[in-house]
């Protein structure tokens, strides 16, 4: 099992940006499937965003494919989620996670393969403010 390491989270006003990365060691990072996950208060962890770092295709749930971008930089083996507009609504704590047995297929099997999961890093807390 590699590691994962989330960073960018903070405090924005609404309508502003965020830049999540997710740094990834110990992975073969271009066998990957990478995700984005979030839990908001009161609600379950959601999966939102995915990438299969093998092709570059990548997923983003409706509810904020408006808004919301996953991109990756192979180079420095990270995963990025760019917030932009952000509502108070988005305020939780973003966790990435990485899924080495389904790559390779696309973003969409990807998202069903890391619904799954119950291995993440760390978390980076999000919040916004009114």
């Amino acid at each position: 099992q590699g590691q994962l390491a989330e960073s960018g989270g903070g405090s924005v006003q609404a309508g502003g940006s965020l830049r999540l990365s997710c740094k990834t060691s110990g992975y073969y990072y271009r066998h990957l499937c990478m995700g984005w996950f979030r839990q908001v208060s009161g609600k379950e962890r959601e999966l939102i965003a995915t990438i299969d770092t093998a092709g570059g295709s990548d997923y983003v749930i409706e509810a904020v494919s408006d808004r919301f971008t996953i991109s990756q930089d192979r180079a420095k083996e990270t995963t990025s989620l760019q917030m932009n507009h952000l509502v108070p609504e988005d305020a939780g704590i973003y966790y990435c996670a990485a899924d080495a047995d389904s790559w390779g297929k696309s973003a969409r099997y990807c998202y069903e393969s890391l619904r799954d999961l119950s291995y993440w890093g760390q978390g980076t807390q999000v919040t916004v403010s009114s």
